[in-house]
């Protein structure tokens, strides 16, 4: 098998993006959200609109993971309103290319990327209930720094640990 390639996504990349979103979602999220919220969430946050707004208008940057010409994963970051930190908002990989190291290697070249650009510290939200990556993020040197239930409308809430890495 060739080795996970990781390479700049851009606006004709948004649709498989999307696509990608809600395969791993309906793969991932049940028993964690509820079927509703998945749909709502992914209605929400992967619209072609708003991907395409947010690496407009949002400096957020999109990096896709390849294995050989199958997009496997991809996350999304960006800066904060603090120009010394940055946000993961998005890293999700294929369930079946899951404990091979590579959502690790995305998470590092995210880090490294940000780094170069300034920041001294990253930080994610993850579903509290989201064990399988709290963990992940935690053995890769990330602490939970703070809880949040967040509103997001439609009944629906984001109930998430804060977890931050310093980069420095």
């Amino acid at each position: 098998m060739s080795e996970a390639q990781i390479k700049p996504a851009t606006v004709e990349h948004l649709p498989a993006i999307r696509d990608l979103a809600v395969v791993i979602w309906h793969a991932h999220y049940p028993g964690i959200i509820s079927r509703e919220q998945i749909d709502y969430m992914l209605g929400r946050m992967y619209a072609i609109e708003t991907l395409r707004d947010e690496l407009a208008n949002h400096s957020m940057r999109f990096e896709r993971m390849l294995l050989g010409d199958a997009l496997i994963g991809f996350a999304g970051y960006g800066p904060t309103e603090d120009k010394k930190a940055w946000k993961l908002h998005k890293l999700y990989l294929l369930p079946q290319q899951h404990g091979r190291g590579l959502g690790s290697q995305l998470l590092r070249h995210c880090e490294t990327q940000a780094q170069s650009l300034g920041a001294q510290r990253m930080l994610l939200n993850v579903n509290k209930r989201n064990t399988g990556a709290v963990a992940a993020y935690q053995r890769n040197g990330y602490a939970v720094s703070d809880s949040v239930c967040v509103n997001i409308g439609n009944g629906f809430v984001m109930d998430d640990f804060v977890l931050v890495k310093n980069l420095t």
